[in-house]
């Protein structure tokens, strides 16, 4: 336990070394040859040179389309066997997992629990830095620990910089576990890589302001995220077409969205869809199948459960019935 003890110390002291010397280096952290006039730069000037520094941002990512799509296939193959998505990171980039979490269950009608973000210092962390809290290897670990972090579960850790100890620490505890560890970076050789099952690496280059990486490395990040959710359950069958009939009409906005999907799939009027929708329970999935089969929402829950709530198979599959019996 000794000796253990000594070696886990010395990967704490190797680590600490190496963000010392690294920092520089990172094409984050360099200053832009296109941004050093900012502070002389009239407030329409400003806008223009930061829109044309993002206007790149959709290049960079879909350079990393392969590993964006693979990480989109990982992680919709351990949602439908059980697993769940964790996002963890540190500032800006544990804010923007956070972020992406909590528009899943409004979007998707997933539990809370499916999608999941942890910030570096917990929830103060949103909100506020909390002092150590990135730079600590065993935090990454303790946080995943806490959730009780399972082998279907993938784990996205995310630093712009690609060196964060606490994402670090994190990926390392998930493969330990069997769990799968994805990185995400905006530095080429992150040190994130040699942690991690899979690697994200869109590099988006200097900041407009030196070392801000809440702007194009934010904005890249959370380009990425987006793709990894919403490729994720589409595949997973929580769209039909391009529609969210799997939303969660939480508010009066996304409960007349709910509305219209309805009419759009079933030509009903808007009065028809809203009994429909309460004899359903506000499920659009389940409205849209008891509609278009005729049968009991009930029935309609069971068929949609029977092809693992894709309502595309639902209707198909009801159709190839139809058609065999006759």
């Amino acid at each position: 336990m000794v000796v253990i003890r000594y070696h886990f110390t010395l990967r704490i002291i190797a680590m600490a070394d190496f963000i010392k010397t690294s920092l520089g280096q990172l094409t984050t952290e360099a200053r832009n040859p296109l941004t050093r006039d900012l502070d002389n730069l009239s407030a329409i000037e400003i806008v223009k040179l930061i829109n044309s520094e993002d206007e790149k941002l959709a290049h960079v990512v879909g350079q990393v389309a392969e590993p964006i799509a693979r990480g989109i296939e990982i992680i919709a193959d351990r949602l439908s066997r059980g697993g769940r998505l964790i996002y963890i990171g540190a500032g800006t980039s544990g804010r923007l997992g956070m972020l992406d979490a909590v528009e899943c269950p409004p979007t998707f009608n997933t539990e809370p629990e499916l999608v999941v973000g942890l910030i570096a210092g917990g929830p103060e962390g949103f909100l506020r830095a909390v002092e150590g809290a990135e730079d600590s290897l065993q935090m990454g670990r303790d946080d995943l620990q806490n959730i009780e972090l399972g082998t279907l579960d993938v784990v996205v850790g995310i630093a712009a910089s690609g060196r964060t100890p606490y994402v670090v620490g994190a990926l390392d505890y998930a493969r330990e576990i069997g769990a799968y560890a994805i990185a995400f970076s905006c530095n080429q050789d992150a040190e994130l890589k040699r942690h991690a099952d899979l690697s994200i690496i869109p590099v988006v280059g200097p900041e407009i302001l030196s070392g801000s990486t809440r702007l194009k490395a934010g904005t890249a990040t959370k380009m990425v995220l987006n793709m990894l959710t919403t490729g994720a359950m589409v595949r997973i069958g929580k769209t039909y077409s391009n529609l969210m009939v799997d939303l969660r009409a939480t508010n009066s906005k996304l409960a007349e969205r709910a509305n219209r999907i309805v009419q759009s799939l079933t030509d009903c009027s808007h009065a028809e869809a809203s009994t429909l929708l309460d004899r359903c329970g506000g499920e659009v999935k389940t409205a849209i199948v008891s509609n278009k089969l005729g049968i009991s929402p009930g029935d309609a829950r069971t068929h949609l459960k029977s092809v693992k709530g894709h309502l595309r198979l639902a209707l198909e599959s009801a159709e190839s019935s139809n058609g065999k019996s006759r």
